[in-house]
């Protein structure tokens, strides 16, 4: 099930950011690691990731803005924040800006597998839905329409899609 996952992991622990590379993809994994914030955000602005696993507390841009930036430009993204330092406050401040999850570390290496396999499901079901939601919006386009006022509101549709 996580084959092809594109997995994109943020922290700046050098060797736990290697171990825990080395321990997803033996799992089937498509990952990415990142060891600073901002680097992390430039790289899901180049490529399709499916899921991010970010550490909280990192020098620079810390994991709420790494959050925070990823969530806006890719809001389809699923986000699971990862760390040491963690706090009630923090994790009701992630879940605002809307990670996923928030885990403590240490983390057990099959509660992390579970809850990524989690967030991928939900958001293929969200891609669903949203598939769903374009067919039915096309149908309904469709009825009463000619083939150039469709193709006008399909014009229409892409260019909102845009901004």
């Amino acid at each position: 099930m996580t084959d092809n996952i594109k997995l994109l992991v943020v922290d700046d622990e050098e060797r736990f950011l290697q171990t825990l590379t080395k321990r997803l993809s033996m799992r089937g994994f498509d990952v990415t690691p990142v060891n600073r914030g901002a680097d992390a955000v430039k790289v899901a602005d180049q490529q399709s990731f499916d899921l991010a696993l970010v550490d909280l507390k990192m020098p620079g841009m810390s994991g709420e803005e790494v959050l925070e930036a990823i969530k806006e430009k890719h809001p389809d993204m699923e986000v699971v924040i990862l760390t040491g330092h963690g706090s009630i406050d923090s994790a009701v401040e992630c879940t605002k800006l809307g990670s996923y999850t928030y885990l403590q570390k240490p983390c057990e290496t099959e509660e992390l597998l579970q809850v990524l396999k989690d967030a991928y499901h939900k958001r293929v079901q969200r891609k669903l839905q949203l598939n769903e939601d374009k067919v039915n919006e096309m149908l309904n386009l469709a009825q009463g329409e000619s083939a150039l006022g469709i193709l006008r509101k399909l014009r229409d549709l892409e260019k909102n899609k845009e901004k």
